[in-house]
């Protein structure tokens, strides 16, 4: 059985982070001068990396590579993934990193067993971490249990908290943890991060195809390489734009362009009759708008800052840059800018819509009119 990508392109270093960051520089600094604090909170979207950064810190705070403060700062390299402690963490051999999937020890009673726990000193380590995610899943009583163990804890004892809910985890918890938000990944980001993983897989890639399957994983790089991973199974000599629309009810370059040319000249039939197609062949409607929302607003900076098309660039494919370009200066901001709002204001209305395709018959209808 071969590894599932997201595992085994999981980052073992700061410097493998993609996205992120503002998060990283500021505990790589802690690490350099000694500034660990007793509790971290990880929060912010799936996919982000909150578990990844959080292993990564583990390691580095008890690597055993000499601490030469002044080789530190010009060439950071902690975790090394070198010395015994580093692999220990790597191998899952170790006794000093604790994971806890708070989905299913949620109760007072696996707090209890923690809170006992801790007074152990690391076994081979200088800290024994305590990661904890999905923290918010915690029972009132658990969490209140924790509460004396975060404010005071061991010396040797590192809790590094993670959670996709911040709003259900107590402003108490959140007062005494150091806290982080993780933010969605720039879809250029994601996308260069699937090229790479296909360079080391020597497979073939798009751009297009990276770049829809960067739109589908909304900010979350894992859902990126899982999909990116269905894609691959198909066992194609090449991951192309169209086996990647196939596999995920994508509607073509073709019925984009129409529907965008026809928003753009108030062609409210020609919207309509691209609208049809796609429900015949049951397309996601979904993944249509944002296909929609991301051109109409490459359009927009396109008109507004000319610059912007070396960016473009490394996202969309010549025939799309074509496009857009051609697009950009045939049409005046205004009409990207009403385009992108009707749609905005109709994406929401999805979740409840009789009709997945209502929201945009009736956004083409205000785009139009």
């Amino acid at each position: 059985m071969s590894e599932v990508l997201y595992r085994k392109y999981r980052p073992r270093s700061f410097d493998e982070i993609v996205g992120q960051r503002h998060i990283v520089s500021v505990l790589k600094a802690a690490i350099v001068k000694n500034r660990i604090s007793h509790a971290y909170l990880f929060s912010g979207p799936r996919g982000t990396g909150k578990t990844t950064i959080a292993r990564v810190f583990s390691r580095a705070v008890n690597c055993t590579k000499p601490d030469l403060e002044e080789t530190l700062k010009s060439d950071f390299k902690k975790p090394c993934n070198k010395c015994d402690v580093c692999k220990e963490f790597l191998d899952g051999r170790t006794l000093d990193m604790i994971e806890i999937d708070a989905a299913s020890s949620r109760g007072i009673d696996e707090i209890r067993v923690l809170k006992e726990a801790i007074g152990t000193l690391p076994f081979r380590a200088k800290y024994k971490v305590y990661i904890i995610d999905e923290v918010h899943m915690l029972t009132k009583e658990a969490f209140n249990a924790l509460l004396k163990t975060l404010e005071e804890p061991p010396e040797h004892v590192i809790f590094i908290l993670a959670t996709t809910e911040i709003d259900k985890v107590l402003e108490t918890i959140i007062s005494r943890t150091q806290h982080f938000e993780f933010r969605k990944i720039p879809e250029i980001e994601i996308q260069e991060a699937l090229g790479k993983v296909a360079s080391e897989e020597k497979i073939k890639a798009e751009a297009d195809a990276l770049g829809i399957i960067a739109l589908l994983a909304d900010g979350s790089l894992r859902d990126a390489q899982s999909m990116l991973d269905q894609a691959l199974s198909l066992g194609l000599s090449q991951v192309t734009a169209d086996s990647v629309r196939e596999i995920f009810g994508v509607p073509s370059g073709e019925h984009v362009k129409k529907i965008i040319l026809a928003l753009t000249e108030k062609n409210a039939k020609d919207a309509f009759s691209v609208i049809q197609e796609c429900v015949s062949e049951s397309l996601d409607m979904k993944i249509f708008f944002k296909l929609l929302l991301r051109n109409f607003r490459h359009a927009l900076y396109l008109k507004i800052i000319p610059n912007y098309k070396k960016q473009l660039e490394m996202l969309v494919s010549e025939n799309e840059m074509d496009f857009f370009s051609d697009l950009s200066s045939k049409y005046e901001a205004g009409d990207f800018e009403r385009a992108l709002r009707e749609l905005d204001a109709a994406y929401p209305h999805l979740k409840i819509s009789y009709l997945p395709q209502l929201p945009l018959e009736l956004a083409v209808l205000k785009i139009t009119g």
